[in-house]
């Protein structure tokens, strides 16, 4: 894959939660808590998931596929970051 910095990755994956997961309406940035305020339930967390573990071809283990883990775009990315650096 190629490298993408820090802010590319918060637009991917801000931009894949919103089109995903979020209503019209609703404005979203990468310090919105996700799982805590009911945007994202764990059905959507498996999903994320596995476009997470596609779009960067990394492994996160289920151990570290927490609520909280994903419960900010900017948690994502730190979680994200920890498998690219293997």
């Amino acid at each position: 894959m190629e490298a993408m910095n820090i802010n590319e990755m918060k637009e991917l994956i801000l931009n894949y939660v919103v089109k995903e997961y979020i209503d019209d309406d609703v404005k979203i940035t990468c310090e919105t808590p996700l799982i805590s305020s009911g945007y994202v339930d764990s059905f959507s967390m498996v999903s994320l998931l596995v476009f997470l573990e596609n779009r960067f071809k990394i492994k996160i283990p289920p151990s570290k596929a927490t609520p909280e883990a994903f419960d900010s775009v900017n948690s994502i990315v730190a979680l994200v970051n920890q498998y690219l650096k293997q």
